[in-house]
């Protein structure tokens, strides 16, 4: 990055997955340049949230993940509860979104169009809250929650202390089955080039930093996370054992 010059850069909006801190701060730190949150689904056809020009996004205490921004004009947003409440502020529920941009039906698929578009509200199955400002945060997907020893464990909380790790490029956590709690944390990473990490000081690292039931017990480094045509993270491909790893 160093060989470029990236004065002109002016207006920089990142979305499609959440962009951990310590990425944000390291973009500043090399361009002086903000980079932008946004948030948004296929079906909503354009972004639902959006981080104002010029702020930066709040960091939640309690979770340590950054908000991705406060809904768009014209888009109304509300946190269910599973049991069909209303959550409070702070609490952790179901986005639900209505605006001009979200879709009517599912292309010829009325039993996904009736799970999911319901009164004109596009049910995400993201899951996330909203704190006293109107800053909106993403969790995660609520099919990806790992249940360790009873305990509900969000990848992504585990992936913002992991991108923490000097050494750590890319990181991905999903949960594997495991005989005594039921489902444990597994972690993949690849490093940033020049650098050196066992999988033990990773485990460490993310020990000393987080609930004892949070860390992942197993950690694998590869070369490359397998990724989609449009550079997300195919987490379904990570529960197997890898084709490389590091020790």
């Amino acid at each position: 990055m160093a060989r470029h010059d990236l004065s002109s850069l002016t207006k920089i909006y990142t979305g499609g997955a959440p962009t951990p801190p310590g990425v944000l701060d390291e973009w500043y730190a090399r361009t002086r340049s903000k980079i932008h949150p946004m948030y948004g689904l296929t079906e909503a056809t354009s972004p639902t949230h959006m981080t104002p020009f010029g702020c930066r996004p709040p960091i939640d205490p309690r979770m340590r993940v950054m908000s991705v921004g406060v809904p768009v004009f014209n888009t109304d947003v509300r946190v269910v509860l599973d049991c069909g409440r209303e959550a409070r502020t702070g609490e952790v529920g179901e986005l639900v979104i209505a605006g001009p941009q979200v879709v009517d039906a599912y292309w010829q698929k009325p039993t996904e169009t009736e799970e999911s578009l319901r009164n004109g509200e596009l049910r995400t199955g993201d899951v996330g809250f909203v704190d006293e400002e109107g800053w909106f945060y993403l969790v995660d997907r609520a099919k990806d929650m790992i249940v360790a020893s009873g305990f509900k464990v969000w990848p992504r909380e585990v992936e913002e202390v992991l991108y923490l790790h000097p050494a750590v490029r890319e990181a991905a956590v999903v949960g594997v089955p495991d005989p005594y709690r039921g489902e444990t944390i597994k972690a993949v990473v690849s490093l940033k080039p020049g650098h050196k990490a066992t999988a033990d000081e990773i485990k460490r690292f993310a020990r000393e930093r987080m609930a004892a039931y949070k860390y992942p017990r197993i950690v694998d480094i590869i070369d490359d996370l397998p990724k989609t045509t449009s550079g997300k993270i195919m987490c379904r491909l990570l529960h197997r054992p890898p084709d490389k790893a590091a020790a």
